[in-house]
């Protein structure tokens, strides 16, 4: 397994693989380069990515955020929780007191994505770090979940997947997928539009347990994904990790 790197290109493709795994060491990364210090997740809801014994070392100010109570209140005990939307306009009670702040599997539920990163970047101090994990467009379970009824989607994801986590319970977190693609121009420019410039945009492809139960598909799929990897179309990624910077200029 190849980790991260936020140094080389700004933009890269590979295959998913197990990137999901490698995320709190790419947190880290980002914490140690840029000296974060407090350090905001949000929509962590049951299940904080960076552990107590890790924040504590570091001496380091960690509040995860989440619009439900009830998923704050899963969380281990010694996590700082806050319950919040971070989609509703700000007002102001936390504007430039992040270092950095991070997502996983959050932004694909965002109805108003402009105003969610607009309030990134205002809870951002001059130069702070957002770092979002998040399947994209138009990888073919994320547009079968979009434009079919949840009665339908759930049921097809369910005979597909061995199990789903949180994020994949579309009747509870209902998933739009706006401003959730892979490296395309038009990203970069929407995330510049409210403040940001993009220092690295990770589009990687495949998303093999959704065939764990046809196993046919499931090789075919991961031949088209070790393809795509080589041969990239932003278009047809499956997930993407982006890495922004507030613009010091706003």
């Amino acid at each position: 397994m190849v980790p991260i790197s936020l140094d080389g290109p700004i933009v890269e493709y590979r295959e998913t693989g197990d990137t999901f795994k490698i995320l709190p060491e790419l947190l880290k990364t980002v914490i140690k380069r840029h000296s974060s210090r407090v350090v905001y997740e949000l929509g962590a809801g049951a299940n904080p990515l960076l552990s107590l014994d890790y924040i504590g070392q570091g001496a380091i100010d960690y509040r995860i955020f989440d619009i439900s109570a009830e998923e704050l209140a899963k969380a281990p005990k010694g996590y700082q929780t806050q319950v919040m939307d971070v989609t509703l306009p700000s007002n102001g009670a936390l504007h430039d007191s992040a270092d950095f702040i991070f997502s996983k599997w959050t932004v694909e539920h965002i109805a108003n994505p402009r105003q969610f990163h607009e309030n990134v970047t205002q809870m951002l101090r001059e130069g702070g770090i957002a770092l979002h994990h998040f399947p994209t467009l138009y990888a073919p379970p994320y547009l079968l979940n979009k434009l079919l009824p949840d009665a339908i989607s759930n049921v097809l994801l369910m005979m597909l997947q061995k199990g789903r986590e949180r994020h994949g319970a579309q009747g509870k977190f209902p998933a739009y997928y706006r401003w959730c693609r892979g490296p395309l121009a038009i990203q970069f420019r929407r995330f510049e539009s409210v403040g940001f410039r993009v220092l690295k945009y990770i589009g990687t492809f495949g998303h093999h347990p959704y065939y764990d139960k046809i196993p046919v598909m499931r090789r075919a799929h991961a031949a088209l994904a070790t393809h795509l990897a080589s041969h990239p179309c932003p278009l047809l990624t499956s997930f993407a990790y982006v890495v922004l910077q507030k613009d010091p200029k706003r």
